[in-house]
Parts: C-alpha cells; structure tokens; sequence
C-alpha cells in the first residue's frame, strides 16, 4: 500500500507521544486514483452545470423582472432561490480550474469561494422547502388573504435562510486555507487542525448535512405533497390526474437527487467514528460522494428552471417571451392556446 507517514501536532504545538514514549503515525492514504479521477470528469462537470445554471436562472429571473412583481410569496421565494442558486454556481468554475491542476487564486479567494459555495448551497436546499411549505398553505389551508403581510413574512424567512446558511458554513470559512504539498501543489482545504479535531469537525459537518439539509427537508417535503395531493384527489378538479403526476415527478426527482449524496455523507460520518486506520483507505466512498454530490450540484443549478416551467403561468410567460422574437412560433402558440380551456384556480396554485 503506497501510503506516507506524518505527524500531528497537538493544540499545544507538541507531538503526542504513546506512553511508551514512540511517536503517534498516522497513515495517510494515497488517493491517485481518485485525484486522477476528479481532474478528468469534475472540471467538464462543473463548467456545464455553471453554463447551464446561468442561462436557466437567468431565463427565470428576466421572465419575473419582464412580466412578475414581487407581490406574492412565491415569487419572492423563487427569486431567492434563483439568487442562492447563481451564487452556489458563481463558485464552481473556480472549483473546476483547481480539479484540473491546482489552487492558483490566493488564500483570501479560497476563503471567499468556499464560503460562496457552501453558503449558495445550504440556502439553495433551504428555499426549496420554503417553497414547498408555502405551496401546501396556498392549497391545503387556501391561504389568499393578507398579501401584504404574507410579503413580509416570506421576506423574513429568506432573510432567516440566508443567515442560517451563513452560521452553518462559517467553521468551512474560517478552516479553508491554502497549504502546499510536494506532490500535488498547492491546495485549498480545510488546514491548522490535529487528527481529532479534524475527526470532530468532519464528522459534525457530516451530521449537519444529513440532519438539517437532507432529512429535515425532505420529511417537509413528502408530508406538504401528501397533503397537497389528498386535497387535490378530494376536489372536483377537471386535470386533478395530471395535477398529482406534476407532484410524483416533483418528489421523486427531489428524492433521487438528494438521497443517494446524503446517504454518503451519513456513511462517511459513521466511517470517521472508527478510531483506527483500518478499511479507511478504500476508494469506494471517494468515488461515490463526487457522483452522488454532482447529482446533486445538478438539481440545485436547474431546479428554478424545473419549479418554474411545470406551472402553466410561466409557461405562458416563456410562450410570449419566445412569440415576441419569433413572429411564426408566436402565431402558432396564440392558436393553440386559444383552443384550451382555462383550468380550476386550486390547479393553478399547485403549479405556481
């Protein structure tokens, strides 16, 4: 096993010692194969997912500047969502360049772009819910009333969302550092720390994930939807068939997404739990957290874009959008939409 040997300082700059008086090793294993790998499929990955999250968020935000206002909390959500979403991929092109060779920014940038990135990240997952919550209000509970006040509590949530984000990726802002080594130049990663506070840290990261970015919202999710779909089955909505598969697609594409990143991190954080070096040197989990977490950049870059376009709203607003630039196209769609029947408002409202 191609392994190195180092030595880690403890909290007061001295080696620990056995009582024995031998020095403590700690293993470190060689991850070649997993660097090779992520040199040679991430930055291509993260590239794509940044073009394709600036052109649909960018798509999102001009259809609510052009033809929205912010009077509604949905809106204010997905705006903010949209924002949280360009701020995560703001980072990735930097994540790119450094998978592909090295960190070449500088110290202060690899404060900043760590922290844009966890911080765009955890809000992203955040607003999503928050989305969810306010669509089973509107359907199950018919909430319509108070406009005024319901804008000013969507704008306290997401300021709420903005500074728990903040709070949760301020132990990655402050440990992010640049350090270099003699192989693979210079990093940018969590520094300044022994084994065991890193152990620690790791592994409360890991739970946070999990607990409050993984479990927590999806019992949000599945139960809003539950709810949303028996109101919907118990109605007297013409298109209630097609209403509940919106709403399977919406779930299963949140489940697929999410659940196999997080089942990750859960096995990573029950891996670190083992005090000793043995069977922590396999590649296995290496691999399956870059797939299982870029499945998940995916859905959080184009998830605006999905939640938007599955409603007939904005649909219509991209219809008129696309006939303004293409006169042809623009007649065509006048005539079929002229053809359809206008559907019940409760339907409308799951689609917003």
């Amino acid at each position: 096993m191609d392994t190195d040997y180092i030595l880690w300082l403890n909290s007061t700059g001295l080696y620990d010692y056995y009582s024995n008086f031998t020095y403590v090793f700690v293993v470190r294993c060689s991850k070649s194969n997993v660097n090779h790998f992520s040199a040679q499929f991430l930055p291509a990955f993260y590239y794509s997912i940044f073009l394709l999250s600036l052109l649909g968020n960018g798509l999102v935000l001009y259809i609510i500047y052009k033809y929205e206002k912010l009077n509604s909390m949905t809106n204010i959500f997905l705006l903010n969502l949209v924002i949280s979403d360009l701020v995560f991929a703001s980072s990735l092109p930097f994540w790119a360049t450094y998978h592909s060779s090295e960190w070449i920014f500088g110290a202060v940038m690899c404060k900043m772009v760590s922290s844009v990135y966890y911080i765009g990240f955890y809000s992203s997952i955040l607003f999503l819910t928050l989305m969810t919550l306010d669509r089973y209000l509107a359907v199950v509970h018919a909430v319509t009333a108070l406009k005024r006040r319901r804008n000013m509590y969507a704008s306290i949530s997401s300021a709420a969302v903005w500074g728990v984000s903040v709070l949760a990726s301020v132990k990655k802002i402050i440990q992010f550092d640049v350090r270099e080594d003699g192989d693979l130049g210079t990093l940018c990663e969590e520094t300044d720390m022994t084994k065991e506070v890193m152990t620690r840290w790791q592994r409360i990261g890991n739970y946070q994930q999990f607990i409050f970015f993984f479990l927590l919202p999806l019992a949000i999710v599945l139960y809003c939807y539950f709810r949303i779909t028996v109101k919907i089955v118990h109605s007297r909505m013409k298109e209630k068939c097609r209403a509940v598969k919106i709403i399977f697609v919406i779930i299963v594409a949140f489940f697929i997404c999410w659940t196999p990143y997080n089942v990750v991190v859960l096995l990573r954080a029950l891996q670190a739990l083992d005090s000793g070096n043995s069977g922590l040197c396999g590649d296995g989990l290496d691999y399956a957290l870059y797939i299982t977490r870029n499945i998940a950049f995916l859905y959080c870059c184009i998830s605006p874009v999905f939640y938007t376009f599955v409603g007939k709203k904005f649909r219509n607003h991209l219809k008129k959008l696309l006939a303004k630039r293409t006169p042809c196209l623009g007649s065509q769609l006048s005539t079929n939409q002229s053809s359809r029947t206008t559907s019940q408002r409760v339907l409308h409202t799951v689609h917003e």
